[in-house]
Order: C-alpha cells, then sequence, then structure tokens
C-alpha cells in the first residue's frame, strides 16, 4: 500500500518530517523518500533509498542535516521510488502519491501518443507517481490538473505537493486512502496514519474528504476544492493496515478489531479454552473475542522483533514462506492439551497458516480453532494494492470454487454470500485443507458495525465484488 508524511512549520522541520514518514514504515516494504524545500536557496532536496531488507532510519539519520527548511514531505512506498521533483508551468514542486492506477497502460500509451515522455522508470516500467505528475502539468493551475488526475485514474490516487509557498494535500475522489491533517503551534501536518502525531505534539485536527483539496502555509489552512460526497474508504485500514493507535474517519483501528472480536465472540457456540491473536492485526479481534467468549486471552505465539520488526520481502515465494514463519515463535507450554481459538485479519493463499496448524497439533494442541476479521477475500484488491500481487487464483477461495464449479468465476455472488449453501460448502473445504478443527469468518455486516460508518461509505470489493470508479 504505502503511506505518507508531510509538514509545514514556522521552524526547521526535518526531525518531524524524519519520525513523521517512519511511523507510515509498516504500510510500506520497498522504497523510502523525503524532500524539503530550502526558501533561502530555492532548493529541493530529495533522497530516496531502497528499504527491501532495512528500515527507514538506518537509510536517512545520515542524511538528516541535508534537509534544510520548513517545509517537506515524505513517503514508505509498497511501489515506487518517490518523491518525484517537477519543473513546469506551475512552477517546480514534487510529489508523493499513495496509489493504485489500475489503467495506468493506457494512461501511459495516451501520454506517449500525445509526445510527453516518462523519464522515471522503475523496473522497466513507468512510475505511477511521474505519471500523476505529468498529468498534473496538464492543468492551468493545481486544483485543474489534480482534477484532471481524479478523472483519468481509474483505482485510486492520494497525494502530498510540495510547492515553493505551501504543501497541496489531495485525497483519492473516493477517498479510499485517508489523509489526517494534524496541528500544533507554529505547524500542520498531513499523514495517511496519525499514529505519527502523538509523540511529535501533534493532535489530529480533521480528515481530508474525499477529493477534497486542500493547502497548507504554516500559518492557515485553505480548501481549494470542497470533497464529494461519496466516500469509499478502504475497509482493510482497520482489518490489516492501520496502526493499532490510528484513526481513520474518527474511527480508533484498534478500538474496531475490538469490537468485532466482541461480535464473534458473543455469537460463537464453540467451545474453546482461550482465545489467542496472530501478531500484529489479529491481537485486538483476539482480545475483544476474549471479552465476548468470556474465555482467557493467551499469547499463544508470540512475534519475534529485534530482528524481524518489518516484512522484508524476499525475491522468491518460499523464502517469503520461511521468513513470515520465522518471526512468529509458538509458545508449546502455553498451548498444550488447550482448545485454542486464534484471531487472525485474513486468508490470503493459506499457505502458510496449514503449516502451523499443523505443527501446533504436533506439538500438544488439543483443538485448533480460527477466527477471521473479515469475509472470505474472493476479488482480488483493484484499489488499494491489498492482494494487488496475486491472481484470482492465488486466493485459497478461488482455487475451492474451481475445484468445485470447474470454473474459478462461477457464482461469485452465491460464494460471497454468507450463509448461502455455496458460502459455507467453500468455508467448510477451506477448513478442511487448512487442518482446522473449526473455521469460521466475519460477516460484513459485523465489519460495518465495527467501523461505525454507513455501509456505503466502505469499500468492501474484496468480499462482495463492489466497484466504483
Amino acid at each position: 500500500m504505502g503511506g505518507f508524511f508531510g509538514t509545514i512549520s514556522t521552524h526547521p522541520c526535518a526531525t518531524d518530517l524524519f519520525y513523521g514518514i517512519d511511523y507510515n514504515s509498516h504500510l510500506g516494504t520497498k522504497r523510502g523518500g523525503m524532500c524539503t524545500y530550502d526558501p533561502e536557496s530555492k532548493r529541493f532536496c530529495r533522497k530516496i533509498h531502497n528499504l527491501e531488507s532495512t528500515y527507514f532510519r538506518t537509510k536517512f539519520e545520515e542524511d538528516l542535516d541535508k534537509f534544510v527548511g520548513n517545509s517537506g514531505i515524505g513517503v514508505i512506498s509498497d511501489t515506487d521510488p518517490q518523491p518525484i521533483v517537477f519543473n513546469s508551468h506551475l512552477g517546480k514542486f514534487a510529489i508523493v502519491t499513495v496509489a493504485k492506477i489500475v489503467n495506468i497502460d493506457e494512461l501511459e500509451k495516451e501520454q506517449l501518443d500525445n509526445y510527453h515522455h516518462l523519464a522515471e522508470l522503475s523496473q522497466g516500467t513507468t512510475n505511477p507517481t511521474e505519471l500523476v505528475a505529468l498529468l498534473i502539468t496538464q492543468g492551468k493551475n493545481f486544483v485543474e490538473g489534480i482534477e484532471n488526475v481524479y478523472k483519468k485514474v481509474k483505482g485510486s490516487c492520494s497525494m502530498l505537493i510540495l510547492t515553493e509557498n505551501g504543501i497541496i494535500a489531495a485525497r483519492d475522489r473516493l477517498g479510499r486512502t485517508p489523509i489526517v491533517v494534524g496541528k500544533k503551534d507554529g505547524a500542520w501536518a498531513l499523514t495517511s496514519e496519525s499514529t505519527a502525531f502523538p509523540n511529535l505534539g501533534y493532535t489530529i485536527d480533521s480528515y481530508i474528504g474525499p477529493g477534497e483539496i486542500v493547502r497548507f502555509t504554516p500559518e492557515k489552512m485553505e480548501q481549494l476544492r470542497a470533497p464529494e460526497k461519496k466516500l469509499q474508504i478502504c475497509s482493510f485500514l482497520w482489518i490489516y493496515y492501520g496502526f493499532p493507535t490510528s484513526c481513520y474517519e474518527g474511527k480508533n483501528v484498534e478500538e474496531m478489531r475490538q469490537a468485532c472480536g466482541i461480535a464473534m465472540g458473543k455469537e460463537d457456540d464453540t467451545e474453546v479454552d482461550c482465545a489467542c491473536g496472530i501478531p500484529d492485526s489479529g491481537i485486538g479481534m483476539a482480545l475483544g473475542y476474549a471479552i465476548g467468549k468470556g474465555v482467557p486471552y493467551h499469547r499463544t505465539i508470540s512475534k519475534y522483533t529485534p530482528t524481524w520488526p518489518r516484512s522484508f520481502t524476499p525475491s522468491n515465494q518460499s523464502m517469503r514462506d520461511l521468513v513470515a514463519k520465522m518471526k512468529l515463535i509458538p509458545n508449546y507450554d502455553m498451548l498444550k492439551g488447550k482448545r485454542l481459538l486464534f484471531c487472525d485479519d485474513s486468508i490470503v493463499r493459506g499457505t502458510q497458516l496449514r503449516g502451523n496448524v499443523k505443527e501446533l497439533f504436533e506439538n500438544g494442541a488439543k483443538e485448533v480453532h480460527m477466527r477471521i476479521a473479515c469475509p472470505p477475500l474472493i476479488y482480488p484488491c483493484e484499489y488499494v494494492n491489498f492482494t494487488a500481487s496475486k491472481s484470482e487464483m492465488e486466493l485459497i477461495t478461488r482455487r475451492v470454487i474451481r475445484d468445485f464449479e470447474g470454473d474459478s468465476g462461477k457464482d461469485l455472488d452465491e460464494y460471497a454470500k454468507t450463509g448461502s449453501e455455496k458460502h459455507e460448502k467453500m468455508v467448510e473445504e477451506i477448513r478442511k485443507r487448512l487442518g482446522l478443527s473449526s473455521l469460521k469468518f466475519s460477516k460484513i455486516e459485523t465489519i460495518v458495525d465495527a467501523i461505525g460508518l454507513p455501509k456505503e461509505c466502505i469499500c468492501t470489493h474484496c468480499f462482495d465484488g463492489s466497484s466504483y470508479f
């Protein structure tokens, strides 16, 4: 996915910028970048580093003194190297994006056919952030240029633009990804994750609306474009992506996860000895489940953070599976002879889970039950890169549907409908393949209630195929 942070202040901003970006590190694994603007030299200072096998902080600490100025933006990117620095009729500017451009090939061809060029090739393909910047420069001003992005891009795109006289924040037209506004004396901050605010002294001021465009100077916040009425924020921000202390649309991540778990615990008639969370995103749900079910919470699996604090992504699948396994350590003394119930955010392929379940039984677990915070993932994500790297046949649900129907795309509406005969048959088959004692998924209604927004404001495409462009 990716996350960004920007700040503009009456004082030098490098320290806030550095730590603010770092607090978005859980959202991406590939590239980190930061850029400041120095009005005295009239220069942008930009650095981009590869983060695939290390931390953001280790790459940028030695460079901090070079970032001069009172305004800056930065990003943790799961896709392309950024920020991009542009010089155009709009002036000089730097830009970071959190984007998933479904029609990037179509837009690339359109630009090339119109005699434009794209120079920032990332691994041999067009850099999405450069494409967005090019679309912006085709407007008479920044607002018109950003509206051109909204009109052209299918998928999602939120952005921060660092100009010579301020920062412009523009949220995706349907608000699929968030921009949270923070404030403290003499400074503003914009971020994907409000987790960045407390330790830097910011408090949440507001949430930029879908399609809204806002300009910031140290003294004020100025709306350039009013928000759209329609919102489609990604539900996985609460289920999986978000850090527990973050808020989106005024709804806290940990509160949502706990509410989801409480609801599932109250409904569940399965007899278990304890609830356990799969670190990290399953913990909040499991704590809630323990409350709702009236059973103790036990840490039968712990995450080893000293050397595995982030998901570095090796080049092949077998090594990725090994890394995922190495980070999570079971406590066999806590699980022997027990009926264990685990909570996790989702099941994508199921490959790793199958091996873990087998190992739990081999080391003394009496029963292993699984409760999943979301409904089965049936549709690959088209909007924020969740499951975007997965073909539909990598989803365990689609493999099961193919084996049942001879066609992985047949009767998807029925398989997605909680309680339908085909849905229940699919869930039971997944349970068998994973070797679980029981398996239950959350209902869409439970997610909606736990988030606390109207259903029409939440994107649930991965579960039910609903699409809005």
